[in-house]
């Protein structure tokens, strides 16, 4: 019986391969949503099936399948009551200037939820002041608690974070905790183990595995939410660990932003929190919650909270920064630990300079992801070349995502000035209207200005082998 030897088996699977990359290149024109994209996958998988193939079933995906038609299939009908009930309350917003009510218009579109007047919004500067309001929030708990972090570490503030929930659930509160897969990687199982054993209902945000033919492991669920029986929520840049307590050798101080909020805004954020739940829970019931809003609070600021991520129709994670920087008039300070725009967001800053609009980024002088601190340097040189201000923060290392526009919008939250953000992450920020918190935004950001130190276009090194890792660099810019 003839019988193919090995060599001759490898030599029949190169033309399938092959073939296999031609229909997967006809997919990726189709797909692709930037011509750029589709011709960088359609060369890769016609030429070197080999490694393309793999790598574009993996991470080629740009949109994350099921979420959305899941939530819709079995629980719309419950979200339209709750939100029936928030405008039934009647939070009015105060007047608004023009350009400022059509950044709303788009806010509120994005959010899918109503900006809401009466709320009060506090600045909680770096983890010595977010963790212990954090930690004295879950324990004045009297109902329920939710909670969402792309990390949480089996650390001090970690295990301070668990031993919290742990007590909470325990005193008969009920306690729901969603941590994205990938960003607790390493983290044992044991360390979730113990809270669920405790009455915590602990579920992992894993989008891996197939869903119409395609793996979906590229995605991140990057919010960061805590919500205190429906009347207090905190939300921002911070993960749960000692990093951002200054405790690492490596970063040293560590600067971040928090945000607490008390109002009817924060029924919009358990609303995207029940949402995720119902998905990284495999379709289980969702929280018996209050959504009745309290018609006695009076805070001074409108607030909406926006959610964006890959399971939306729209391109939600851009839209936040284009809607926000086609507002302003005057200026627009920006704080982000990654400058990796994609081509409409940093088009629409080089626009808003020509228009006269004060431009100024902070970001980190110390390199965190190596990749990305280098793939940075592709767009700085054109950013500086154009009037966009560069300020590198060099007292530590910064991770706040801040953007202040004008003197009366501004956003704290959890989305980067980069395509993972804008692309492939789920994110969260609280979009506020009102110059009272704008003001101490400015301040706030005034301080770190002050520990900055503005870069000149000469700053950027343009050695060819650095051009080269730069350019290199880039390419991985989605899988960062």
């Amino acid at each position: 019986m003839f019988e193919l030897t090995t060599a001759q088996q490898g030599l029949m699977l190169i033309p399938f391969l092959h073939g296999l990359g031609i229909l997967s290149a006809l997919h990726a024109v189709l797909k692709c949503r930037t011509s750029e994209g589709a011709i960088a996958w359609g060369l890769s998988l016609v030429f070197f099936p080999y490694l393309a193939l793999p790598a574009y079933w993996a991470f080629g995906k740009d949109k994350f399948t099921g979420y959305v038609r899941r939530f819709k299939k079995h629980q719309q009908a419950r979200r339209n009551e709750w939100l029936e009930q928030v405008r039934e309350a009647g939070p009015t917003v105060a007047p608004l200037t023009p350009e400022l009510d059509q950044a709303r218009i788009g806010f509120e579109r994005l959010a899918d939820f109503p900006l809401t007047h009466g709320n009060q919004v506090d600045l909680l500067i770096d983890g010595e002041q977010a963790y212990p309001a954090m930690l004295e929030a879950i324990a004045s708990a009297r109902t329920y608690i939710l909670a969402e972090y792309f990390i949480i570490l089996d650390d001090g503030i970690g295990n301070k974070f668990k031993q919290a929930l742990m007590e909470r659930a325990q005193a008969g509160v009920k306690v729901y905790l969603i941590y994205d897969e990938f960003g607790c990687l390493g983290i044992s199982r044991s360390f979730f183990a113990e809270m669920s054993e405790a009455g915590v209902e602990v579920v992992a945000f894993a989008p891996g595995g197939w869903t119409k033919g395609r793996l979906q492991i590229n995605f991140r669920n990057h919010r960061k939410i805590l919500v205190v029986d429906g009347r207090l929520a905190q939300v921002g840049g911070l993960n749960i660990g000692d990093d951002a307590l200054g405790l690492s050798d490596f970063y040293g101080y560590w600067r971040d932003t928090n945000v607490s909020l008390t109002g009817p805004a924060v029924l919009g954020i358990q609303a995207v929190f029940c949402r995720d739940f119902y998905w990284a829970s495999g379709g289980r019931d969702i929280p018996e919650i209050d959504w009745t809003p309290n018609p006695d609070h009076n805070g001074p600021d409108a607030a909406v909270y926006v959610a964006a991520g890959p399971a939306d129709q729209t391109d939600t994670g851009t839209a936040i920064f284009l809607n926000s920087i086609a507002s302003a008039r005057r200026r627009i300070w920006l704080a982000t630990p990654y400058f990796l725009p994609t081509e409409p967001v940093l088009s629409a800053l080089q626009t808003a300079v020509l228009r006269g609009v004060e431009v100024k980024v902070i970001m980190p002088f110390k390199r965190d992801i190596l990749l990305a601190y280098l793939a940075a340097f592709v767009y700085l040189p054109e950013a500086l070349q154009c009037g966009i201000e560069i300020h590198r923060f060099k007292t530590g290392y910064t991770h706040q995502k801040v953007m202040l526009i004008d003197d009366e919008l501004c956003w704290v939250g959890s989305s980067n000035m980069d395509a993972r953000s804008m692309d492939l992450n789920f994110e969260g920020n609280l979009v506020v209207f009102g110059q009272r918190f704008a003001k101490t935004v400015e301040k706030m950001l005034e301080l770190d200005f002050e520990r900055c130190q503005r870069m000149k276009p000469e700053d950027c090194p343009s050695g060819l082998l650095f051009r080269f890792a730069v350019r290199f660099a880039r390419l991985f810019e989605k899988i960062l």
